[in-house]
């Protein structure tokens, strides 16, 4: 059952950039499976559940598979400039901008209770592709560099993937400036929490600006 739930999060990604992040992508997931194997039906809306999980876990579900998949294709295009890795990162977003605000805006509403937002799906999403593109591009920093580097990379990349969302046409020069400027990045970032209130906000931003909060 896992690997049938693996393979189909995998082809439920393909279908983002047409259904959205949507369990309607999850239940046309089996249609795409190879042809001795295909349904002739999607799935039922029971059998989501029953993969995927009731409701809007099953959403999570797939925005988290998706994410996954921005990983795997950040590794499949090696290279040792870190922006090379980062704009790959970037690219991989473009065909589903539309439904990137929805979708961070899911996975930053915490189960039950307050707060209103949770940021640590922020951090983790950007602490991971900061971490990926320094081992793609051979990183050596080591030690509290390490820490350092790491850190001004994911505020660097969510200020990118913040303004792809509301520019997406500027979006890669933009990432450029932040990259040529990093040394003095680097520096302002004396302490982590400058991180999650700048993505926080900007993403509570974003939202309401997009009727979504």
């Amino acid at each position: 059952m896992s690997a049938f739930r693996s393979q189909l999060l995998r082809i439920a990604t393909s279908l983002v950039r047409t259904h959205g992040f949507t369990r309607e992508a999850l239940s046309r997931s089996v249609l795409e499976l190879p042809a001795d194997k295909a349904h002739s039906e999607p799935l039922s809306d029971g059998a989501v559940s029953s993969l995927f999980g009731k409701g809007e876990y099953a959403r999570k579900s797939l925005i988290e598979a998706w994410l996954n998949e921005g990983i795997i294709q950040m590794a499949s295009k090696p290279s040792s400039s870190l922006g090379h890795v980062l704009h790959t990162r970037l690219n991989y977003n473009e065909p589903v901008l539309p439904y990137l605000p929805e979708a961070f805006a899911l996975l930053a509403s915490p189960e039950r209770g307050l707060p209103p937002l949770d940021p640590r799906p922020a951090l983790k999403h950007a602490a991971r592709i900061a971490d990926e593109a320094s081992y793609i591009s051979g990183d050596t920093s080591s030690q509290l560099s390490w820490y350092t580097h790491r850190a001004s990379l994911a505020v660097m990349y969510s200020c990118a993937e913040l303004h792809q969302l509301t520019s997406p046409e500027t979006a890669h020069e933009f990432l450029d400036s932040l990259l040529t400027g990093s040394s003095a990045f680097e520096k302002s970032l004396d302490e982590v929490h400058l991180f999650s209130s700048y993505v926080l906000q900007s993403w509570k931003g974003i939202f309401r600006s997009k009727g979504i909060l």
